[in-house]
Parts: C-alpha cells; structure tokens; sequence
C-alpha cells in the first residue's frame, strides 16, 4: 500500500514512523520553515499549487489514500486535499489533534479580533505566539510585543514596538512560566493548537492569572472522514488494507 501523507507536524511524524515500512508512505511538507524535522521514508517538499495540482500529482504519482495531518490552522491545504481526494476517488482521512480545553481564555474568530481586544483591554506587554503570519494585525498597536516564531516574519509586518523570540517546541512548564515573568507578560495571544507540544504557555499563564486571548480554530471541509489520534489513523489505514 502506498499513501500520501500531507505532514509537518508531529502527528504526522509519529504516523510514518508508525507505518513504515509495512506502507509506503511519501510525506509532503510544504516548505515553510528551514531545516524541518523530517519523518521517515520518502519525503517531497513544496506545494501543489491547489486542488488542480494535487490532482495532477496524484495521477502521475498513483497513492492508494490520502492522508492529511497537517497543522490545524493549515485549513486552505485542508480544504484542496479534500477536494482532490474527492476529485479522483481516493479515500481521504484527516487527522486533527485535540484542541485544548479553553478554560477562562478569550475566544475570538480571526488575528484581526484579537488585536482588537488587545487595544480594547489596553494590554502593554504582549506575548504573540500566532505564528510569522499572525504578526500583520497588530502592526497599528501601541502594545509591545514577544513575539515568538520558528521562522522570522517579514520585517514589514511586524508592529513597531516588539522583541523577536525565534525557537522551536517543546516547551516545559518552568521554562514558559520564567519567560511570562521575565518579560512582564500581561496577555497572551496564541492560536488553539493543541498538542502537547507548546501545552505549557496556556498553563503557565492560567497558573500566573495572565489573560489569554485565544484565537479559534478554522472550521473542517464538511463530510470528511476525521480522527484525532495517531492510533485511530494507523486503524484506518490498516483497514484499507
């Protein structure tokens, strides 16, 4: 059997691990971050160039399924592989982690909105953990920033008053809790990612009584097949063969 696994994160990893070598499995990442952890087996690097390219590559590169473990906030990559799956009769599986319970967090629908609670709640000290594309909507905002990235944003898109953060999860409770007092942290703004991986900034912060703004996940492409744990993947697949 062989399967296209739509990657780059650490579901995605663990599920070609899992997998090989009973299943080929060939891995795409989409190229946006340097030096990325790569799974095992064979791996592709770059886009499609939407649902007409992913169909294209799937009929000169026959895969027997399609499964999408990409980040949850991937949701235009999410939407293509349903699509192009849809579009040549292939089976099609997205596994998506477990958001986190929200808790006391603020929950907001876009970065757009978050920046406005941010100016609305005259928060001065903000931890920013959207990501390099989150950065564009608080480019008016009189607030400081930490802001942390595994790559840099575009210098243009970052707001004026800010200290850039580049690294890479995972991120353990005491080391989290040190930097939000460290550097007077008095909001949070991140996205629900889920995972285990960066867990530990929504609990340091819950812990610390610093606010949380969180910013909501996109919503999934309708009547898709969807598991959220690696093993309930690995028994999909199984089942196909």
């Amino acid at each position: 059997m062989r399967i296209l696994l739509l990657g780059g994160t650490a579901e995605a990893r663990a599920l070609a691990a899992r997998l090989h070598p009973r299943v080929e499995v060939i891995s795409s990442l989409a190229g946006r971050v340097p030096d990325p952890a790569l799974p095992v087996g064979q791996v592709r690097i770059g886009g499609f160039g939407g649902v007409d390219g992913l169909i294209g590559w799937l009929r000169e590169n026959p895969v027997d399924a399609v499964v999408d473990a990409t980040h949850p906030y991937a949701a235009g990559i999410s939407a293509n592989a349903a699509a192009a799956a849809a579009g040549v009769g292939l089976p099609h599986l997205l596994l998506a982690r477990p958001a986190w319970d929200t808790g006391a967090a603020l929950t907001v629908d876009s970065n757009a909105e978050a920046a406005a609670v941010v100016a609305e709640k005259a928060y001065r000290r903000v931890f920013l953990t959207t990501g390099r594309s989150g950065t564009a909507a608080f480019l008016g905002s009189d607030a400081w920033f930490l802001i942390r990235a595994v790559t840099p944003p575009d210098r243009q898109l970052l707001p004026p008053n800010h200290e850039l953060l580049l690294s890479r999860g995972p991120y353990s409770y005491d080391g989290e809790a040190a930097l939000l007092r460290e550097h007077r942290i008095e909001a949070m703004v991140t996205k629900n990612s889920g995972g285990a991986m960066t867990r530990a900034k929504i609990d340091a912060a819950t812990d610390l009584g610093i606010p949380i703004v969180m910013i909501d996940r996109p919503g999934l492409p309708a009547g898709i097949t969807t598991v959220d744990t690696v093993e309930d993947a690995i028994a999909w697949v199984q089942r196909l063969v």
